[in-house]
């Protein structure tokens, strides 16, 4: 077995199947098992597995241990000599795999390696490579200063090494994820893809970006933005400090004062923000189904443009595209080329009925029954 792709889920059915869609076709040609570990979400996530996905290896745990205790339990499953640990809101183009096998090939002392992220917007999410976060750089990040947390010296579409990487994606042997300890159980969520990234490089490895490989991932679908989510982050961090650098020469007590500001700021913050309807222009479905555009069109009580091909000048516009038509590397490449035209986007997944977007990484996405 070449390849393991573990995705632990917590209550996102539909984007679960869009992710195990773009999954699959991503390795028709590889030797490849795909492990889903669900965090005890009681609703139709399982049920949408064992029915769509048959080859699928499905662990239902019986609790939500968390997001570090739920991968490992996966991992421990895994017979693939690769590892892929994958959010179920993502969506992986269809050489997403070959491209990251043949990376691997070219570096020098490999740890684990990551991708270009983009959110639902097409925007570009600045975690995909970072530096490391000494309390220094922490302290500086959340006073407003990020410029010395995100690695600045990779362009988004270079490839090259970088210190941390984000969970929602992360390539490597599965024996070093093995040899490292995996995840820490210690984080329930957040600041375990930190803590692992950091062990990886205090082991002697070093940790790589490639930035061809863009990778749609909706974020915090699993995670309602509140105070829970906002103490859950901080707590980790906090975690993190004291596991690591409690003796840095930066006052360790005048990091956690600083995080206890953040973390009341922030929850101002999440308050604040608000999900906005916005009006389109027009609403666009990139396919060539009429079935589709009729189902789209009595849903949504619009007008429907049909299109086979989508240009540069496309603004203000709703555009749903039918992954029957367009490949999701394609999907993705329209997104991030359109991203700062004040368009929308929604994927119809091949062989379901919804369609599924988000706007936000501060809020959750959109699903739109089609049935």
């Amino acid at each position: 077995m070449k390849l393991s792709v573990v995705i632990l889920n917590y209550k996102v059915p539909h984007h679960l199947m869009l992710c195990l869609d773009s999954v699959s076709k991503a390795i028709e040609n590889i030797k490849a098992e795909i492990i889903v570990v669900d965090n005890n979400s009681q609703d139709t996530s399982c049920a949408l597995v064992e029915e769509n996905y048959p080859e699928v290896r499905l662990i239902s745990n019986t609790g939500n241990f968390g997001f570090s205790k739920g991968n490992n339990i996966g991992v421990k499953k895994a017979q693939g000599e690769f590892l892929c640990v994958l959010n179920p809101d993502t969506v992986v183009p269809e050489d997403c795999f070959t491209k990251l096998l043949k990376y691997y090939q070219e570096i020098k002392n490999p740890g684990a390696v990551g991708v270009q992220l983009i959110d639902g917007s097409g925007e570009f999410l600045e975690e995909s490579k970072r530096n490391i976060p000494t309390p220094r750089v922490a302290l500086k990040k959340l006073t407003g200063n990020s410029s010395s947390y995100y690695n600045s010296k990779l362009q988004k579409e270079e490839k090259g090494p970088t210190d941390i990487l984000v969970g929602a994606f992360m390539f490597m042997k599965t024996e070093l994820y093995h040899n490292i300890g995996g995840f820490d159980e210690d984080y329930f969520m957040y600041g375990e893809d930190i803590d692992l990234s950091y062990r990886i490089l205090k082991a002697g490895f070093q940790n790589y970006y490639l930035g061809s490989v863009k990778v749609l991932h909706f974020k915090g679908e699993s995670t309602i933005k509140d105070q829970v989510y906002v103490n859950r982050f901080y707590e980790a961090m906090y975690i993190f400090y004291k596991k690591h650098f409690k003796n840095y020469k930066t006052s360790f007590s005048l990091v956690k004062q600083i995080l206890k500001l953040t973390m009341t700021l922030e929850k101002v913050k999440l308050k604040s923000i608000k999900n906005r309807k916005q009006k389109f222009k027009e609403t666009l479905l990139v396919s060539e189904s009429k079935c589709l555009r009729n189902k789209v069109s009595n849903r949504l009580n619009s007008k429907i443009k049909v299109a086979s091909k989508i240009t540069l000048e496309l603004e203000n516009s709703f555009i749903i595209i039918d992954s029957n038509y367009l490949q999701y590397r394609d999907c993705i490449n329209t997104m991030t080329n359109l991203k700062s035209k004040n368009n929308a986007f929604r994927i119809k997944p091949r062989n379901y009925n919804f369609m599924i977007g988000s706007e936000s990484k501060y809020l959750k996405g959109e699903v739109i029954d089609l049935s």
